[in-house]
């Protein structure tokens, strides 16, 4: 059976790079019907925390990924010790003291050539006489990253490691401490790093954010798989919109590209516009109410659930970030609009006291206040009034807002109601 094992080590949040290992083990696991291990490499104990092991299980769960077996290195630590005991009794290794008395563990590198034929990057050869002796057991008992990782993943029966390619380096010394120990080897598949849009490597400018940080920021799990998806595999036929349930069935991991892959916030925000739009408003509610609640712009005790879905639909078709929600419709929760200075300076330094006070009007004279009679008695005012509609409808939209983008003006009038609508125009009233 395929065994698969990701292996963050909880000296800091999962990370975008983290998360696309995370997510090529679990889809190459599903597509082989196998079984996705959870390693926490922890021996690192003064630098591993708690809070860094509970964003890292939070962010998995909230990718979807579910694990069938959970392990922590620190709680294995006999294991490495007796494995170290055995290559030092057929004599692959050899103590080494420091002057304080403390012994290390050291393996001694033999010469040779080492082929790893790697399931993305075909054969790759090493020369081991580049190496230096590796050291298993530290002076402090604690074992190194490559004699853990050996261990751990012969003993939890792993078939097939999956990682990034900054690990290339690592893999020769594990081949031979696999041989040395006498375990088979599994089969290694080398992941090609995701660069920035500026053809570095990731920086917090240019996304290399926890996962937990984009879910803050407003991005669905759904979305950010589907971009972490398109970073080195495309599912075919030009497809970028695909959920994990279709990559499944059609993810191989030796069509996963060799190249770079380069991370753009600009397309992830596409992707994720595009799934915020067949969204569930209920669902986009939950995440909202408390964004909204935390500016006061509901009591989420007390607050009109239908009237704040419609607004969601308003937008959402409109959202990168469902978080935008919050300063995008700020408007509707506020007494008063917030007034951008250059969209004031552009469209209301003119006195429009007469056509506003007409609109205003008109408005409060429907008998029918809804969106199609609230349009009908705009288009009846600019064609009264001998103007065209873009010069009145711009000034209206800032004075209803404050901005100068948004949903339809006649659905905002509509939403806002015929009160609001009136009193902030008749506030331009001279």
């Amino acid at each position: 059976m395929v065994r698969v094992r990701f292996a963050p080590s909880p000296t800091g949040n999962l990370h975008i790079g983290g998360g696309r290992t995370a997510l090529f083990n679990w889809l190459f696991c599903q597509s082989q019907a196998g079984k996705f291990i959870l390693r926490i490499e922890d021996t690192d104990q003064e630098r591993s925390k708690k809070e860094y092991v509970d964003e890292i299980l939070f962010s998995l769960k909230w990718l979807g990924f579910n694990w069938d077996e959970l392990y922590y290195q620190s709680q294995r630590f006999q294991n490495y010790r007796e494995q170290a005991d055995k290559l030092l009794k057929n004599g692959s290794a050899y103590i080494e003291r420091s002057p304080e008395g403390k012994e290390a563990v050291i393996y001694k590198v033999p010469q040779k050539k080492i082929l790893v034929n790697d399931l993305i990057r075909g054969q790759i050869e090493f020369d081991s006489s580049l190496i230096k002796d590796q050291v298993l057991i530290k002076s402090d008992g604690t074992p190194t990253y490559n004699f853990a990782c050996v261990v751990d993943d012969a003993q939890m029966n792993i078939t097939h490691i999956i990682r990034g390619d900054d690990h290339i380096s690592n893999t020769p010394k594990q081949v031979l401490i696999y041989e040395a120990l006498g375990f088979s080897l599994p089969q290694f598949a080398h992941l090609p790093l995701i660069m920035g849009v500026d053809g570095g490597r990731l920086s917090k400018r240019t996304g290399a954010t926890a996962i937990s940080d984009y879910r803050k920021m407003g991005y669905l799990s759904e979305a950010l798989l589907n971009y972490l998806l398109l970073l080195s595999w495309a599912p075919g036929d030009n497809r970028e919109l695909i959920t994990v349930a279709e990559a499944v069935k059609l993810f191989d991991i030796k069509h996963v590209n060799k190249t770079s892959a380069t991370f753009d916030l600009k397309k992830l925000d596409w992707i994720n516009n595009q799934y915020l739009k067949l969204a569930d408003p209920q669902l986009l509610a939950e995440e909202l109410i408390p964004l909204l609640a935390a500016k006061h712009y509901i009591d989420p005790d007390n607050y009109d659930r239908d009237y704040l879905l419609s607004l969601i639909k308003l937008f959402q078709a409109r959202l990168p970030r469902l978080n935008d929600f919050v300063e995008w419709s700020d408007f509707f929760f506020l007494e008063e609009p917030v007034i951008d200075p250059a969209a004031k300076e552009k469209y209301l330094s003119q006195d429009l006291s007469r056509e506003f006070g007409m609109f205003a009007q008109r408005l409060n004279n429907l008998a029918s206040f809804d969106i199609a009679s609230i349009e009908t008695s705009f288009r009846e005012l600019v064609a009264d009034l001998g103007i065209e509609a873009k010069k009145l409808i711009h000034p209206v939209r800032v004075a209803l807002t404050g901005k100068t983008i948004g949903p339809g003006l006649f659905e905002v009038i509509y939403y806002l109601g015929k009160e609001r609508s009136s009193r902030r125009l008749l506030k331009w009233v001279k």
